[in-house]
């Protein structure tokens, strides 16, 4: 389980109070949200201190539609769960996969994308074409896993591989890889592509919907290479993480995102803040 890390000082968003559309058990006043603040296109902080991101529209969007007030920080990501655990805020967003070992610890709204776990390289690197390419492994296909995980330890052998801390794509590197590789693990999602851009890592694994926002942005120097895997560590997609017994509120968010699911607007802001559409379908 992740280790707890400090909050940052100032809680960075207001949202603001709007009228419910769905019916509500309760009044649930104002809830706080805590999010990474710098995992772009899901969630980031605008020079002036503004989180904006996929994640926080929705959250806005919840508030409309269950009707409360809310505010969202900014908090290191190792100490996202323990946080929530320990009653410093409500709620936790931030493109938090839903893992049978996290769903002992916190409970799970409704999902809000589904998810895929792969790689990016550099053009410029003997690794630019890594093996798998456009094919996408579930973790129950017990012989797609073995021949991607051979292929890639060959690969990878003696190579290093960045991957942001105590994530579940870390955990599937040490299962699978970190017996051949280095594995590389750094604090924040960014930390990880600044290395691979200045050549001190030859791979970065990460959700696909987060790759593919750094991909778009140096389409010239980085691409998008290798098997993509789901299931099993990987997990069944994002979530809002929740303290466990809080079963009005869990309830209260459910209705809203599968109504928003339902009626298209959770892919709009999918295909807003990714140029796809990665949101649940009905």
């Amino acid at each position: 389980m992740m280790m707890r890390k400090g909050l940052f000082a100032a809680t960075l968003a207001l949202g603001l109070l709007a009228v419910p559309a769905l019916s509500q058990a309760k009044d649930f006043g104002t809830l706080k949200f805590a999010t990474e603040g710098s995992y772009p296109p899901f969630n980031q902080t605008t020079p002036n201190g503004k989180i904006v991101g996929y994640e926080p529209d929705i959250v806005a969007e919840l508030a409309k539609r269950v009707g409360f007030k809310y505010e969202i920080s900014a908090q290191k990501w190792s100490g996202l769960i323990p946080g929530l655990i320990d009653g410093k805020y409500d709620a936790v967003i931030d493109a938090v996969t839903v893992t049978p070992k996290r769903a002992d610890a916190i409970d799970f709204t409704q999902q809000y994308t589904v998810s895929i776990s792969s790689f990016v390289t550099a053009k410029s690197s003997p690794l630019a074409t890594l093996p798998g390419s456009g094919v996408v492994v579930k973790a129950d296909d017990a012989a797609g896993m073995q021949k991607a995980i051979d292929e890639l330890k060959t690969t990878f052998k003696g190579k290093t591989i960045a991957v942001q801390v105590a994530t579940i794509q870390a955990d599937f590197l040490q299962k699978y890889l970190g017996d051949v590789a280095t594995i590389r693990t750094y604090q924040a999602g960014p930390e990880t592509f600044a290395d691979l851009m200045n050549g001190r890592v030859d791979a970065v694994m990460a959700s696909r919907t987060n790759l593919n926002a750094f991909v778009k942005k140096h389409t010239d120097a980085i691409s998008s290479s290798g098997y993509g895997f789901s299931g099993g560590l990987l997990g069944a997609g994002s979530a809002i993480g929740l303290r466990k017994g809080n079963a009005e509120l869990k309830g209260a968010l459910d209705e809203a995102l599968s109504a928003m699911i339902k009626d298209g607007t959770l892919s709009k802001l999918s295909v807003k803040w990714f140029g796809e559409d990665v949101a649940p379908k009905a």
